[in-house]
């Protein structure tokens, strides 16, 4: 069974007020807790494979499995005051693909400001050691398959609302400022390697 990770470092990040972040780690809590139901569920011989229970539980698995993991990759790739991009491979590839890390920035930020509620993810593509910024609609469409989310944010709104009401801008700007860097990278180097 999964368990959930503990995020509580977070808690004093600026732009994150303590209340927005506690609600946020029980909403993931919450997507762990599910998770692990569906399994046991699935697993048992209450519902029967092409049942219309068994099709929708599962179903819902990708919501409630995407759900946790995203949070843990969004909650992972943060920290209190944030750590700078190095130089080096994966600002290469950045810069590579936009042009300069400016308009990789100005790209993530027109992802994260678009109508709607989901999920903006720096993808790669070992494939063809490609990078995008990506929408995911709410948990379970947009990902692309066999890629690799290096960066994720979280653009829900129990992600910003509390702190920042509606504008959203405001909450990605703090979110940009509290990137660990460091963990995208090693994320890009063991997608890529």
């Amino acid at each position: 069974m999964y368990e959930a990770k503990t995020f509580a470092h977070l808690l004093g990040t600026p732009g994150f007020s303590d209340a927005l972040l506690k609600n946020h780690f029980t909403l993931y809590e919450g997507y762990v807790k599910n998770t692990n139901a569906l399994i046991e569920t699935l697993r048992s011989a209450k519902h029967a494979p092409g049942s219309p229970e068994y099709n929708e539980l599962t179903r819902r698995f990708g919501w409630e499995w995407n759900g946790m993991r995203l949070h843990e990759l969004y909650f992972g790739n943060m920290t209190s005051g944030g750590k700078a991009l190095s130089d080096g491979t994966l600002k290469d590839a950045i810069e590579k693909t936009w042009g300069s890390y400016d308009a990789w920035q100005k790209d993530l930020v027109g992802c994260g400001t678009m109508r709607g509620i989901g999920w903006v993810v720096l993808s790669y593509d070992p494939e063809k050691n490609a990078l995008f910024n990506t929408w995911i609609n709410e948990h379970d469409a947009g990902h692309l398959a066999g890629s690799v989310p290096l960066l994720v944010m979280d653009v829900f709104e129990h992600a910003f609302m509390i702190d920042y009401g509606l504008k959203r801008a405001d909450y990605i700007a703090a979110f940009l400022a509290a990137i660990d860097w460091s963990v995208v990278e090693v994320r890009y180097t063991r997608a890529a390697s």
